[in-house]
């Protein structure tokens, strides 16, 4: 990932579609790593990562 990304501009519909294809990301290097080393040992830490600021934006919007 080279920028950041900003989730402040997304629709709670998108940030909800954000969330679950980043859950699914995490799952599949979960179940990569388990069967031999990742090529990215941070990889599933960056996507824990961007799905916390997913929740802490969707949080955000509700509270607004």
């Amino acid at each position: 990932m080279a920028k950041k990304l900003s989730f402040k501009d997304k629709k709670p519909e998108e940030i909800q579609k954000l969330l679950t294809e980043k859950r699914e990301e995490l799952r599949s290097l979960r179940f990569a790593a388990a069967g031999a080393r990742p090529k990215d040992a941070s990889a599933a830490a960056k996507v824990r990562k961007d799905i916390a600021r997913l929740l802490t934006e969707e949080t955000a919007q509700k509270n607004a």
